[in-house]
């Protein structure tokens, strides 16, 4: 992930805030590599309440297209035994 974040309007849709997005990224719980080229970190909003933060990687920027309360469908996976 590069230094620089740029937050897209899409990532606000579901009311998160651009500094929510940043700490979930930054203290991600679980990293989700997807077959779509983005990368879904699972992490602590600055509340304590679980995000997905999904982010691209564009010329040294990390990109923020998404960004919600997480969902089961990557809960589920953290709870999974390996």
């Amino acid at each position: 992930m590069s230094s620089a974040m740029a937050v897209l309007p899409t990532a606000r849709d579901h009311g998160v805030a651009d500094a929510d997005m940043f700490h979930a990224v930054m203290l991600a719980i679980a990293v989700f590599d997807q077959d779509d080229g983005m990368v879904m970190y699972i992490g602590p909003a600055r509340s304590g309440a679980l995000l997905e933060v999904g982010t691209c990687e564009r010329d040294d920027v990390t990109i923020v297209p998404h960004a919600m309360p997480a969902r089961g469908k990557y809960l589920d996976r953290l709870r999974k035994p390996r």
